[in-house]
């Protein structure tokens, strides 16, 4: 939920299975974590943007943004944010059905209104926004099997070549990258269903 080009992904993915009838199986992850261990790069391009192309990001993404329907405020004043009590609350609420809603609430409550969802009472009101009961949810979170998991996904992601987020894999090993590879998703998926 930390990243905008997620949020959009997010959003445009989900009419695209719908389209050719696939399931999407969601592997919530830390993109920090990612970054970390194999595109460390990232922070420097944040921290020393060249001027020309950091203006071309910001229009890109409002493009982007209009293009699918959403408002995205950037960059939000808590940026970049701590993700990870709301990542380990997409693992928690996946058995429930509630991943979606919850998902789509915390984006919308970061990259719309501007609210920091590392903080307790943000999550509180996104899980009412998505129809979870934020008690048992922020007891969830904290469960050694909820964070075990986090940090598994986020492996498996670096495992199989991945590197920041959206990464989106079809028939498990074929691996896109970006929101903007949502037309190559769509020419896969058609292969898919033609062969």
């Amino acid at each position: 939920c930390s990243s905008p080009w997620t949020y959009l992904a997010f959003r445009n993915i989900q009419p695209l299975a719908a389209e050719f009838g696939v399931s999407i199986r969601w592997r919530p992850i830390l993109v920090g974590g990612v970054f970390n261990a194999v595109n460390p790069s990232v922070y420097a391009t944040r921290d020393n943007p060249v001027p020309a192309k950091r203006d071309y990001q910001l229009k890109d993404l409002q493009d982007w943004a209009r293009h699918s329907g959403l408002e995205i405020v950037f960059p939000p004043e808590v940026f970049p944010v701590n993700s990870v009590k709301a990542m380990r609350g997409c693992i928690l609420l996946e058995p429930m059905g509630k991943l979606v809603p919850f998902a789509s609430a915390a984006f919308e409550a970061y990259w719309g209104r501007d609210e920091d969802i590392s903080q307790d009472a943000v999550l509180a009101k996104v899980c009412q926004r998505a129809g979870v009961d934020a008690d048992a949810f922020l007891a969830g979170i904290v469960q050694p099997a909820i964070k075990e998991q986090l940090k598994t996904n986020t492996d498996e992601l670096i495992r199989r070549g991945g590197f920041g987020s959206p990464t989106m894999f079809v028939n498990a090993d074929d691996m896109y990258f970006g929101n903007d590879r949502l037309a190559l998703v769509r020419d896969a998926l058609m292969r898919n269903a033609a062969g």
